[in-house]
């Protein structure tokens, strides 16, 4: 059976910059791909092509490209890459040129379609842009920064039966730069939807590069050499299914619970929408081949959505913060009293638009270092005036140092204020999205997929077989009687977490089926509420996936308007799933054995 090798080299904008030699020069590849484009680059590339307007690409890749294009053409290596941002022709250009500086005649495609900033007035009209979370239509008084539809890789699958060295595109979901190639090599038609899902998920787990490999991952001392975790590769077969892997002798770990985890980031229910195909989460079976080495098979495909997802950005307004050191005694007191004193001499917390507090009291009784007695005092503004929010703020916090509670230092001087965007999920119709493929003097417009029909499979939550609102917390007869320990709930079971715009996941996994069947009765919502006190009164859903002995709850909210305005320390939810794991909760004696 013909097999693609697929390479990954980035998980976003900002990755290890020697991943895509280490790709090229580790062992026979076929394809290099690389996936730059968060929710919250797209502001980022915004701001850099306000600067230049020639710019709004990720420029470390023409780096990459640098040290890897001619062994990539002398091996014949196909690289592709969503790294083309707000500008994919721009990078197109720029690649050429830096081709041509090398000596070097590749066929560079680029692929665009997704830019939708100078419709949104027209799209309004059309169906209100309205919020794909709460249904509120986009207020006719906001300006996008961007909005960007997330193509699939129809456009990908063209470029390359181009014989395109290298393809560059715009905003594409992140497997869409795995799901063309397979496409282009398979030949797979539109409604090969088991392939299609099956390509979908493998690029899922490859997507965020090393976090598949051992990076991030719950049990972090089975992971071997973590210094230098390897990059993955999927090996896709014709029928869909594949093998996750990686080089030879590079760190980290391919195995059943690190695939896992990467599978349970960033999901929801268990239709995972894609414009070319919707995978069903709940099909996927994963088996250990050999060391480094775990199958991904029998994953089933539905048609995609009617709609296509964009992803709108619109500058919200400024921010600023400071954070101040309490030491010793009485911490909670002294956070208090200079919190008030802070807001009198503003005038007034109300005076902002949102204003949040945040004392983190991790002093310890009797420290025996100076720094176990230190607490953490974070206070942040967000308005419309970038003054009253910037330097306003941040000097009369400064103009207490030497009038307020003893020990007083901050841990950073004073700031100005910084823009910060609102992301504002929404969807269109697919037909409304015309997505082209250039190359050279060569152009062609591409056909989108066939989609299900109008309401079909467009809203997970609403399907029975995927929310789990089980009310109870009660355990079953079997663990009912059952002696139990104390201790923390990542001894038995893992967890990843992440954002979805202003929501967040968490995907717990168990490694037996035992634990699997304690855990699906143990936590549930109501639990999760319990254990996670930034949950309560929030919804949150539960999505049993029996095959991979994992739930996955999405806490509906936790984000508020999404990673790059709201205020938390931790505004991506990276860290949800270790506090859940730090919880104490009552397990049966007999899953800690052995």
């Amino acid at each position: 059976m013909k097999t693609l090798r697929i390479a990954n080299c980035s998980g976003f904008y900002g990755d290890r910059l020697a991943a895509a030699r280490e790709m090229v020069e580790g062992g026979p590849i076929d394809i290099l791909t690389g996936d730059y484009l968060a929710e919250l680059t797209m502001a980022i590339l915004w701001r850099l092509r306000r600067r230049d307007p020639k710019g709004g690409y990720v420029r470390t890749f023409l780096t990459q490209m640098e040290q890897v294009l001619g062994t990539c053409l002398d091996r014949g290596i196909k690289v592709v890459s969503n790294a083309g941002g707000l500008n994919p022709e721009g990078m197109a250009e720029q690649l050429g040129e830096l081709a041509g500086s090398l000596g070097l005649q590749p066929r560079i495609a680029c692929v665009t379609g997704d830019d939708l900033s100078a419709r949104v007035g027209e799209l309004q009209k059309l169906n209100g842009l309205r919020h794909f979370d709460t249904g509120q239509p986009l207020p006719s008084s906001i300006k996008p920064l961007t909005a960007n539809a997330y193509l699939g890789g129809t456009g990908i699958a063209e470029a390359l039966s181009w014989d395109a060295d290298v393809v560059v595109t715009g905003r594409v979901t992140d497997a869409a730069v795995v799901i063309g190639p397979g496409m282009w090599a398979f030949d797979w038609a539109a409604d090969d939807y088991d392939a299609l899902a099956g390509a979908l998920v493998a690029g899922h787990i490859i997507e965020c590069g090393a976090q598949c490999t051992g990076g991030n991952y719950a049990f972090f001392d089975r992971v071997p050499k973590p210094e230098r975790v390897g990059f993955p590769i999927a090996e896709l077969t014709a029928d869909g299914s594949a093998v996750i892997t990686k080089h030879p002798g590079t760190g980290g770990v391919v195995s059943v619970g690190t695939v896992t985890a990467q599978l349970l980031y960033e999901v929801g229910g268990v239709r995972y929408h894609n414009p070319d195909v919707t995978a069903r989460l709940d099909t996927i079976r994963l088996s250990q081949e050999g060391p480094d080495r775990v199958s991904v098979t029998g994953v089933r495909g539905e048609p995609p959505p009617y709609t296509l997802k964009v992803a709108l950005n619109y500058l919200g307004g400024y921010r600023n913060s400071v954070t101040m050191m309490i030491t010793g005694l009485d911490a909670d007191r002294k956070a208090e009293s200079v919190t008030t004193a802070l807001w009198e001499s503003l005038g007034g917390a109300e005076q902002f638009e949102e204003a949040a507090v945040t004392f983190s009291d991790t002093g310890h009784a009797d420290p025996t270092t100076n720094e176990a007695a230190m607490s953490q005092l974070r206070i942040t503004v967000k308005g419309p005036d970038p003054n009253k929010v910037g330097r306003r703020f941040s000097r009369a916090a400064v103009e207490l140092a030497l009038a307020h509670y003893p020990g007083f230092f901050m841990t950073a001087p004073p700031q100005g204020s910084s823009p910060y965007a609102v992301y504002w999920p929404t969807t269109v119709d697919a037909s409304e999205v015309v997505q082209q493929v250039r190359m050279g003097d060569r152009e062609r417009t591409v056909s989108p997929p066939r989609r299900s029909e109008p309401g079909i499979a467009e809203d997970a939550s609403t399907d029975p077989v995927e929310v789990d609102s089980t009310p109870s917390i009660k355990h079953s007869r079997r663990w009912q009687d059952t002696e139990t320990v104390t201790v923390p709930l990542g001894r038995v079971l893992g967890a990843r977490s992440g954002d979805k715009g202003g929501d967040a996941n968490v995907g717990v996994w168990a490694e037996s089926p035992d634990a699997f069947e304690w855990m699906v009765e143990f936590l549930t919502e109501s639990r999760f509420r319990e254990l996670i006190s930034e949950a309560a009164g929030l919804e949150v859903e539960r999505h049993v996936l029996p095959n991979l002995w994992a739930v996955n709850f999405v806490v509906r909210g936790l984000l508020g308007e999404g990673v790059s305005s709201n205020t938390r320390t931790d505004p991506q939810a990276k860290s949800l799933g270790e506090y859940l794991r730090a919880k104490f909760v009552p397990l049966p004696a007999s899953l800690l054995k052995g």
